[in-house]
């Protein structure tokens, strides 16, 4: 997914929080904050199918993305040091010559 494609993605996102009534910036904030593509893409797809009524609704649908984000990054961080460690438990500790 390259640089245009994420740009695009922005500007759906943005237009479609102008076209619920509310301000430009508010829609920015809201890309700016959610970064990636996939995330944007997500609240869009959320913003078309709940149709949200408030703000807040839709702040509180960016910080559980932004939430269920950190809790995947979390999640594949702790599984790349567990197979650390299942390695160095199944094959002991390096020699100094290795």
């Amino acid at each position: 997914m390259g640089a245009s494609s994420r740009q695009a993605v922005y500007e759906e996102l943005v237009d479609t929080i102008v076209r619920m009534g509310y301000p430009e910036e508010f829609g920015i904030l809201i890309a700016d904050s959610l970064k990636g593509e996939k995330s944007m893409a997500r609240m869009s797809s959320y913003l078309h199918q709940f149709r949200p009524t408030s703000a807040e609704e839709i702040t509180d649908e960016m910080l559980s993305i932004l939430e269920d984000n950190s809790r995947w990054r979390e999640k594949k961080i702790s599984e790349f040091y567990n197979r650390k460690m299942n390695k160095l438990m199944n094959e002991g500790p390096l020699d100094e010559d290795e």
